[in-house]
């Protein structure tokens, strides 16, 4: 275990500062609600979606602020103004993300807007904390990044490619700054029963549902996960058996990932 300041034994949350992008609806209300059982010093929600924030801070008794990831001057934004109130950030939560079904054949504007949220935002969010983590002697960064990180999308080329992009970043933080007090976890769960799988969006997802969790188990497994300062926290530990095959003969589980998706494609 890494030793920091503030963090003799894993994770603690209590009386630390905690941000939530995304922390309006889903996995980030849930983290959010989660978080605030544990008595920390302040939990600012951030979300594109001001009023959602608005409710998920009055049900964990934290700060709201509507905050677009996709432009870092609003996250750089966030960070300064948690740092003067608060005097400092324990743990920041880099949870918003969006998906675009398709492939290569989408717009640049449409790879933009997917790669601005699920990556580039976890990049300036890094930007931001870090220096002043460091100089406090320690931090943590949660990044939602989804089993698509480490394996892949069906029918969304700009998820997957983001996703993976996210989890990359993260290896790179944890192997650059681990020795500077910061902490990495990456939060990689499959189907969430959240708007994402079970709008609109999510119908060429929906063989997902098989076996989707609550919003509310995946924030326990992060607690959890945190707690023991896991770098892969997996809300279904089958996914960690996946990485290994894919992992172990590359070829075999591309012709597996075809098989399969061509049974979703067919339904």
């Amino acid at each position: 275990m890494v030793r920091r300041a503030g963090y003799a034994v894993g994770v603690q949350l209590t009386d630390k500062t905690i941000v939530v992008t995304g922390g309006g609806h889903g996995i980030g209300r849930a983290l959010c609600l989660r978080f605030a059982q544990e008595s920390p010093k302040a939990i600012v929600v951030a979300d594109l979606d001001g009023a959602a924030a608005e409710r998920t801070a009055r049900a964990c008794g934290g700060l709201a602020r509507r905050v677009d990831v996709s432009r870092e001057s609003e996250l750089q934004a966030l960070v300064e103004e948690t740092e003067r109130r608060y005097g400092g950030i324990d743990l920041f939560c880099s949870n918003a993300g969006v998906l675009a079904m398709g492939g290569v054949e989408l717009s640049d504007e449409e790879w933009r807007r997917v790669l601005a949220v699920n990556f580039q935002a976890h990049l300036w969010a890094a930007r931001a904390v870090i220096p002043g983590m460091v100089e406090r002697g320690g931090g943590y960064l949660l990044q939602t990044v989804s089993a698509a990180g480490m394996l892949t999308q069906i029918g969304s080329a700009p998820y997957a490619v983001s996703k993976h992009a996210a989890l990359a970043l993260a290896e790179w933080i944890s192997m650059t700054h681990g020795d500077d007090g910061i902490g990495v976890s990456c939060l990689c769960p499959q189907g969430v029963e959240t708007r994402m799988l079970l709008g609109d969006d999510g119908d060429q997802a929906s063989f997902l549902r098989h076996g989707a969790v609550t919003p509310e188990a995946v924030a326990e497994a992060a607690v959890e996960g945190l707690t023991d300062e896991r770098f892969l926290i997996l809300p279904h530990p089958e996914v960690a058996e996946y990485e290994q095959r894919r992992a172990a003969d590359r070829d075999r589980w591309l012709r597996g990932m075809r098989r399969l998706r061509q049974e979703v494609e067919s339904k």
